[in-house]
């Protein structure tokens, strides 16, 4: 009879250690983060930010992601569904929409209302309009919807779309410095979140300021502090420290938080709040915290790659980090939780700065392509056929094509050839070349998994490298070139091991390698290929 006791017990303690999961999962996009940064600026990083990620976890040093366009709301949508934007449908930030013939936005759902301290428009957001469900989905279903999942983010999208369809609560940054829901999650604010609106912290850092967390000199990395590449926090001052946001403040509002360092931090101190307030990984069913820094992107936009605004909120990140692993260890245990960190996109070098050092790039203005478009369709057809031009994507008005009498496909003929003339155009798909990809050309291969023929153009063109359609100073991101795919992810606590990987990996592995970390089903629109070293037994 002992004999069996002892053969049950052990054989319920295999069973116990099988079905294990973290108490919380946290899951980190740094918004526009490119890995160099991470190479780049540590020698000024600390001990226990990204360094105390990498030297005590995993590291995927070539991450990347394998789609275009590689922008804010598709990234978010395909690192926690684990698919391409042809299937999650994200396929923009926003994205002209053929059956309405109007511009839509990712979240936009017209049924919920704002609930907080925002416009109308700020809260009519839900995650509708995603088409596949996502690893925080899948958790929720496979704890019978015990196990909570909490979305934060300055961006609406970068709280939305990771907390899936079925989170408790998502919370995002309104004008007004409140952080705001909407319908879809409750009716109400939580007590808490309004406790936390109420003290207005945003002020702290407002009237603060902005200067440099370090001496000058430790910010040789970066480009002097006045550079031509860079565009202005301030309309009217140049963009040098120490920026006076109190000042700006009267002209813009609590919205100027969100281009500095400090819309991370506040974000951080909600997210501190959450898991206090929400009792997450307080028991044995797995919560899930999506945290989305977006200050990186607004930084990046404004100023660019190379300027000392940018290096300094990586700088303050670092410690924000190093923060909020403290606080998660004595919150809910030292190897209780699992974290990753990644990033949505990482972003280009400023054109005009690769020219003035002899490489034969510009930025292209998108107005100007849409001029050029206009142009050759009246001169070839006589009237203007160009219905929208948006996230590289064409749109034919198909009703003047019939009246006029004309065949579409020599009209996307035409088209394809002149813009093939074009100094920037690299390669010109239609529709019928990217649903009849083989996978085997590298660049159509990127399109074909980031186009729904449903929602994306007659024609995709592809810019050479280097070029941009954006303004002169700052950058932005949505190519397939690796400046915008390479992104960081690290991997950190419960049975995580030590170590690093160089080989290509793709950011789809991310969501069905947690799905397999925490035994529960893939998310349903998944390509399931997981990152194997992070499951091989210890």
């Amino acid at each position: 009879m002992k004999r069996i006791i002892l053969f049950l017990t052990f054989v319920m303690s295999l069973n116990s250690q099988a079905q294990q999961r973290p108490k919380l999962v946290v899951g980190i996009v740094v918004d526009q983060m490119k890995m160099e940064y991470l190479y780049r600026f540590s020698d000024d990083f600390s001990a226990n930010g990204f360094k105390r990620l990498m030297n005590n976890g995993y590291t995927f040093h070539n991450m990347h992601y394998n789609y275009v366009p590689t922008y804010t709301a598709p990234g978010h949508a395909s690192i926690y569904t684990g698919t391409t934007p042809s299937t999650h449908g994200i396929v923009g930030n926003d994205w002209f929409n053929k059956a309405t013939g109007k511009d839509m936005y990712c979240t936009d759902d017209a049924s919920v209302k704002t609930i907080g301290d925002g416009t109308e428009k700020e809260g009519a957001m839900s995650p509708k309009n995603l088409l596949s469900t996502t690893v925080t989905d899948e958790l929720r279903m496979a704890t019978n919807f015990k196990g909570k999942v909490i979305g934060l983010s300055i961006k609406d999208r970068g709280a939305i779309l990771p907390a899936g369809h079925f989170a408790n609560w998502a919370f995002w940054y309104s004008k007004t410095g409140a952080f705001i829901s909407s319908t879809f999650y409750g009716p109400t604010l939580p007590n808490w979140v309004t406790e936390f609106n109420q003290e207005k912290r945003y002020l702290n850092y407002i009237n603060k300021g902005w200067n440099l967390l370090k001496p000058i000199a430790t910010y040789n990395e970066s480009l002097p502090d006045d550079n031509p590449y860079e565009g202005k926090l301030d309309k009217v001052n140049a963009p040098v420290f120490p920026y006076d946001l109190s000042k700006i403040y009267k002209d813009k509002g609590a919205d100027v938080l969100r281009t500095t360092p400090f819309g991370n931090d506040i974000l951080a101190e909600l997210a501190m709040k959450a898991v206090e307030n929400e009792d997450l990984g307080k028991d044995d069913i797995t919560d899930f915290l999506t945290v989305s820094f977006s200050s990186t992107d607004y930084v990046g936009h404004t100023f660019g790659p190379r300027s000392m605004e940018l290096q300094d909120t990586y700088l303050r990140l670092d410690q924000t980090i190093a923060q909020l692993l403290n606080y998660l260890d004595k919150t809910v245990g030292k190897d209780n939780y699992l974290l990753f960190l990644t990033a949505d996109h990482a972003g280009a070098e400023n054109p005009n700065y690769l020219k003035d050092n002899k490489y034969n790039v510009k930025n292209i203005p998108s107005k100007d392509i849409v001029e050029a478009l206009k142009k050759h369709s009246n001169e070839t057809f006589g009237s203007d056929l160009i219905l929208d031009y948006s996230n590289f994507n064409i749109f034919f008005n198909k009703e003047i094509i019939k009246q006029k009498g004309l065949e579409l496909t020599k009209v996307k003929q035409s088209f394809k050839e002149f813009l093939m003339t074009q100094e920037q155009i690299k390669r010109v798909y239609t529709e019928e070349e990217i649903l009849a990809s083989s996978g085997d050309d590298y660049f159509l291969s990127f399109i074909s998994k980031g186009y729904d023929p449903k929602q994306n153009g007659d024609i995709v063109i592809l810019d050479k490298t280097g070029y941009m359609e954006y303004q002169a100073t700052g950058t932005t991101h949505g190519s397939p070139n690796s400046y915008d795919t390479h992104v960081p992810l690290l991997f950190y606590g419960w049975h995580v091991p030590k170590g690093e990987l160089h080989t290509k990996k793709y950011i789809t592995q991310i969501a069905p390698t947690l799905s397999q970390m925490l035994k529960i089903p893939f998310p349903n629109g998944t390509e399931s290929e997981v990152l194997e070293t992070l499951l091989e037994k210890k």
